[in-house]
Order: C-alpha cells, then structure tokens, then sequence
C-alpha cells in the first residue's frame, strides 16, 4: 500500500508519542492491588501499649457478646442483606443453625441470607481472635492532646520503648506508625521534636529496624511545604538513625478546602503528595472538614453532599498513582450511657438504654462504611474496640453478598472472551469487566474473599497478576 508519510516522518511522530506516553507511565504506574488495611485504629500515645491490639480485640469480643450474642442479632442491628427474613422463633432459629453448622453451603443455596448473617458473625469472631487490628496509630494529635513538653517528650520515648518490645515479641499489628501533630507555626516545633525523640529512641532500642509496613502521619497538610519538610526530616534521621534509606514513609491527611483547591484554584492534592516523594496514602478527614466549609456540627456527617466531593477529587486525583486512599471516622461511640459501679449490676431498664445507644452506633458505623465502600474508599478510621466487630461485618458483607452474582458475570466475560454477554438483566462490557476484576482484587487483598473464589470464576493466577481485563480478553482472543 501507498504511504504518504515518509519513515522518518513516521519515525519521529512514534517517538514523540514514545515520549508522552513514558510520561504518563511515570506518573500513574498503577494502583497496587497489594494488601491494603481495611481500616487504621487511633488511640492516644499516652495509652499505648505493645499488646495494644491484642487487648483491643478482648475489648470488642466482650461487647460483641454482651449487645450481639449470636449471628441473627448481629444481622437484625446492622441490617444485613435480607436479615429480616430472619426467623424469630427460637425452635427455627436453633434448626436453622444446626443445619448452618453442619452443611452451610448447603443452607447457602436455598437461605442466602441466613448463610450470610451466620458467615459474617463467624468471621468477624475468628477475626477479633487472630488479627483484632489490621492498622494502628499510636496519636499525638487529636487523640492525644496539648500537654507540656516534658510529658510529650516522655510519652514519645514511652511509646517507642513499646513498639521495640512488641517487635521482639510480635505484639504488634501488621501496619503501624505514628500520627504528629500539624506542620501549623502553633505546632511545628513541638511536631518535629515529637517524631526526633521516637525515631532516636526506637532506633537504640532496634538498632536501625523499623516495624513492618511502618508510617508516619502528618494530619492538617495545608501546603506542599509542610509535605516536602516533613520528608526531607525523614530523610535526614534515615541516614542519621542508620534506618534503610527510604524506609521511613509518610502519609498526608486532607482536611481542610485548602487542601482540595488551593487559592489559584488549582487541585491541590497532586502537588501535596508531589511534594514528598515518601507518601504512600492520603486520608480523607471527614469532620474537621466539613467544619472548615463551615458546615455546623448538626450537619456535620460521614455522607454530607460536601464529603462526597472532596472523597471524589481525592479519589481521581490519586486513581492509577499507587497511592493509597483512606476515609475518616464514624464519632457516635458504640458506648452505654450506663456503667455498673463496684459490687452493683445494672437494672434491666439500664441494660435496655445501653443496648440501644451501641445499637444505633453500630448501625450509623455500619451505613457509613458501606457509603465509603460504595465509593471505592476500602479503608477507614476505627476510634473504639466497640467498633471493630462493625467494621469487619461491613467488609466481609459487601464482599460475600456480591461474591455469587460477580462471579456468574466474570465467568461469562472469561468464557466469551471479547464479546460482550448478558447476564440477568445487568448488560457488561469490557470497562465493567475491568470493574468485576478489580471487586475480586479488592476483596483478595483485604481477605474477604479466598483466592480459590476466584479461581472458580475461571480466570487463571497469571490472568488475576495480571490486574487488567483488557490485558485478559487480548490473550484470550489470540489463542
């Protein structure tokens, strides 16, 4: 065939898109689908302790008992998906777990929602047992307090001391790290001398080690500024420490509207997190906020329409980087109003009072991560023990409850290949197919769903390593 441009031409038309493209590889070299906590825990560095997780996990096991003993309970409170075909009859409840117990799959095919409530319980129990907290914050910030220089200091070393023990003795959750307080003129030298005297401490009692999957949190990031000197003291103690060199990463909290537009209005997320370099996720808090859009507190929730928006420009703004996201916290605490004093039990009117209050703030927990997950934010904020049990149902449950149904749709894309396929009354293409792909990818990486799940759907461990749909049809069409 008859060309009009000639090779060079050609040549130097490729080799600028070359150009571009590298560019753009560069800057989003795509989201990892390694495993992401489904949440951190915040506790003041003044409580701190090595068997910290441990302990909280005793704590929600006993609340879980005391306000949900039993799986139907639990599924009635958080509104599980079909809890209210649940029976209340203690004769049918007591066969319908026998047979739970003894063939669930079986129970599976015919009462899907006794199947999931009894599964979801199960788990969270198993759960709270093993690996109570998955992410914790030892706080020097909101959870902490002002308190005078001597006490912050000694609180910092304190808390240093017990990290390297729970590393000796692997007390510790799988992701750690510390929350400083802001960058502002008010907190900054307190701030750094905070994150020096950790660091110093840990490093004498380490020799130079780190905690696995360890961070430092800076919250209130308002200027790239703050995010470039905070890296560049990570830096510096790295190599001062003896710390691996770049071992010593960092995350941003966007907290005020500065932080999403700045006064030029340009987005402001891509040059905080370009101003680090050590930035590995960025988290969304979600009432400090809506108080700087001036949003009174009555308004002030998880799911407010001005939430959403900064949740949406935090998202598209890091989607394809390999920065992770976050969403804050849910501040009702699943606690009683009533507390039994030494020697005395609390009145069955007490009980009922209590058991409402923790009820309601399961339930506004539980709606406000499946807001969060709806919005592709996997993890967020846990401030109580109480609220551990919440925060693992809801995960496991938007996970199990799709599980059936995006199994039967990637099956049908995997087994047609490139051509597009209906499946009940839901039509897919290749950008759904993507989407299919990536609930599975999701819930691997936060263990809700098991890695033979997937493999029943007939995607193979090369295709799901592979983490691109369009990568898998391509494959599959040239055989």
């Amino acid at each position: 065939m008859k060309l009009t441009l000639t090779n060079d031409e050609l040549n130097a038309y490729c080799s600028e898109l070359h150009e571009s493209n590298a560019v753009f590889k560069s800057d989003y070299p795509a989201d990892s689908f390694e495993r992401q906590p489904v949440h951190t825990v915040y506790g003041g560095a003044n409580l701190f302790k090595a068997g910290f997780a441990a302990k909280l996990g005793e704590a929600a096991l006993k609340t879980l008992d005391t306000y949900a003993p039993n799986y139907h309970v639990f599924a009635r409170v958080l509104g599980l998906p079909g809890a209210e075909t649940l029976p209340t009859n203690r004769t049918e409840l007591e066969s319908l777990t026998r047979a739970l117990e003894t063939n669930p799959e079986q129970v599976r095919e015919v009462k899907q929602a006794a199947w999931l409530a009894f599964t979801v319980y199960n788990r969270v129990v198993k759960k709270l047992k093993s690996e109570p907290i998955e992410d914790n914050r030892v706080d020097f910030e909101d959870g902490y307090g002002n308190r005078p220089d001597d006490e912050e200091d000694a609180h910092a070393a304190a808390a240093a001391d017990e990290i390297a023990k729970g590393m000796g003795e692997n007390l510790l959750s799988p992701f750690i790290g510390i929350r400083i307080k802001t960058f502002s003129d008010e907190c900054k030298v307190r701030s750094i001398r905070t994150l020096d005297i950790f660091l110093t401490r840990l490093a004498e009692k380490t020799g130079g080690k780190l905690p696995q999957n360890f961070i430092v949190t800076l919250p209130k990031v308002v200027t790239p500024t703050q995010v470039s000197t905070c890296a560049r003291i990570l830096e510096e103690l790295e190599g001062k420490l003896g710390f691996a060199k770049n071992s010593l990463r960092m995350e941003i909290m966007i907290e005020t509207t500065q932080s999403i537009i700045n006064h030029k209005g340009e987005n402001t997320v891509p040059l905080l997190v370009a101003a680090a370099g050590r930035c590995r996720s960025a988290i969304f808090g979600t009432y400090d906020y809506t108080a700087s859009c001036n949003i009174t507190a009555a308004h002030q929730s998880h799911n407010h329409p001005a939430c959403d928006f900064a949740r949406h420009v935090l998202q598209v703004s890091l989607a394809g980087t390999g920065i992770t996201i976050s969403d804050g916290a849910t501040t009702s605490m699943p606690i009683g109003p009533h507390k039994a004093a030494a020697g005395t039990v609390l009145s069955p009117q007490q009980m009922d009072e209590n058991r409402a209050v923790v009820h309601a703030a399961w339930k506004l927990h539980y709606d406000n991560i499946m807001h969060s997950m709806r919005h592709a934010y996997y993890q967020g904020w846990d401030l109580n023990p109480g609220q551990l049990p919440v925060r693992y149902a809801a995960v496991d449950t938007f996970f199990l409850s799709g599980l059936q149904d995006a199994s039967a749709r990637l099956n049908a894309f995997l087994s047609k290949a490139a051509q597009a396929t209906l499946v009940g009354n839901t039509f897919d293409d290749a950008a759904t197919g993507q989407g299919l792909l990536n609930f599975f990818l999701r819930g691997m990486a936060c263990g809700a769903i098991t890695e033979q799940e997937v493999l029943a759907t007939g995607i193979t461990l090369d295709e799901l390593r592979s983490r691109s749909f369009v990568r898998i049809v391509n494959n599959r069409t040239k055989k």
